[in-house]
This record gives structure tokens, sequence and C-alpha cells, in this order.
């Protein structure tokens, strides 16, 4: 039997950038699936603050050389990939010059949200997409992982449906405690349409904060695990009100229920072909 395809899509990821408990989880996860037998890929930005040589980053040059369309700007997509210490497992970091290579991620030194976090999570998500179709690789689960990630459901349920790629992949979102206050961009709506898309589909993005990013992530997910105790009561509710597969904040041991999560969607994909 063909091993289970997962994509892992993350803003951080440890050993590489530590930021919240994302970065255990997304370090955790994979290995754990690995160990279950899945086929893993993992693409996260390459923030400026993440060391190249320590890290062992290098570019990969057939991969690279492609360039996202954000508000009619062409911006240069390179891409470079990592081996994980003690793991059989590669990270595919995005980069790009001006949206990346700062020294703090999502704010300056004076703690100011970055204005064009906005572009940053755009170029980000329609650029992951980019690189697993380059990769030549479908994706059986796409597990979205914090904010940053809430594009690429959108993406993969609208301009992406017909491809190849991810016409077969499930779509799983997991919401976390650690956000913004801030907005984002109030054009990220329009800024955000891609080929095969109208404005109506990104509008549950409107609003541009935090919950609206989680919410619109979930309106075209298949699945949500709710990654932290405390999520705002807007989010919980919707994700309630949806009745989608959905896994507590709680980790197993070998996190087997994500194994489950995974099995249960890919199940119901099996059923509704027969």
């Amino acid at each position: 039997m063909a091993k289970t395809k997962l994509l892992i899509v993350t803003h951080e990821m440890s050993p590489f950038l530590e930021l919240t408990k994302i970065s255990e989880i997304t370090r955790q996860l994979p290995q754990a699936m690995q160990d279950k037998g899945f086929e893993i890929r993992i693409l996260m930005p390459k923030f400026g603050n993440i060391n190249e040589r320590r890290n062992r980053l290098h570019e990969v040059i057939r991969l690279s050389g492609m360039n996202i369309v954000i508000d009619d700007n062409d911006n240069p997509l390179i891409i470079k990939v990592a081996s994980i210490p003690a793991a059989r497992m590669q990270v595919y970091f995005l980069d790009n010059e001006d949206y990346f290579h700062r020294k703090y991620v999502f704010r300056d030194k004076e703690s100011k949200f970055y204005e064009d976090n906005d572009e940053r999570a755009i170029f980000f998500c329609k650029g992951a997409l980019e690189t697993v179709k380059k990769l030549g690789w479908a994706p059986d689960i796409v597990h979205c992982h914090g904010w940053m990630t809430a594009l690429v459901p959108v993406y993969i349920k609208t301009s992406y449906k017909n491809d190849p790629t991810f016409k077969n992949s499930k779509v799983v979102y997991s919401v976390y405690e650690n956000c913004f206050t801030e907005n984002l961009n109030a054009n990220l709506c329009t800024k955000a349409v891609m080929n095969n898309m109208t404005e109506a589909d990104t509008k549950v993005f409107e609003k541009a904060d935090c919950s609206t990013m989680h919410i619109g992530a979930i309106t075209y997910s298949d699945a949500v695990v709710l990654a932290d105790e405390k999520l705002e009561d807007d989010v919980l509710k919707f994700v309630k009100d949806s009745n989608k597969p959905t896994l507590a904040y709680n980790l197993t041991e070998n996190f087997e229920n994500f194994y489950n999560l995974y099995e249960e969607i890919s199940t119901e994909e099996l059923q509704s072909i027969a």
C-alpha cells in the first residue's frame, strides 16, 4: 500500500525557529507520523533570524526562480533546504529578500507589527503550494499550523481544487492561542485573490484580525485541531457550529490522536469516491 503523504506548513519549527509551542509540535508531529510510515514534507518561511550556516541550509536551484505575484508585483521565490538533525526529514524554506531578510519575525525592534505581514503571509501560502507543485509530490493531507498559513486552505479548495497536485488533498488547520492583537492590511481580501478565484472566496477574511484568519482557514478546512487550551470564544463557537472533525488540544502518546484524525478524514474521502 502506498504511503500516506503528509505536508506540514508552518511559520516556525524547532530547531530552526522557536517562538512558541508551535515549533515543538511541528518538530515532533512529523517525526511521529514518519515513524508510522507516512511520507513527510515540511515547508516554512526563511526568516532572517534563521542561521543558514549553523542549520546548513542550501539553495535548491531546480525549485527556485519562480515569481509570486501580489498586488500586480512580481516577488522572486528562492527555495532552500535543510535536514533535521537525528531525523530523515528535510525542511524546505521559502525565501524572499523583501519579505524575510529582517532580524525579527512579525514585529520590529520596537515591537511594532510589520505593515506588510499580510503580504508576507500571502507570499508564503502561495509560494508553499507552488513549491509543492514543482516538487511533483501530491499530498494526501495538508496540515497548516498557525495564522500565517491561514490562506492555504482557501487556495487549495478554490484556485487549486482541480490541480492534480492538490485535488485529492484533505486540509487540517491547527488553531493556536499565540497570535496578534493588531489587524492585517485592510486590502488583504483583494490582494489574496488568485487565479480562478473572486473576492467572494476571500470575503471571510475581511476583518483581517487574528480570529478572522482562524475562522477563514477553518471555513475551507476538512478538519480542525484546537491546539491550545484557551482560544477565542468566537473561534470556538465557529468550530462547534461547523461540525467538522475536531481534535482537542491535548497530545496523546506518539501523536496517536493525530494519526486517527488523518485516518478518519482520509477514510471519508475513500467512502465518498466509492
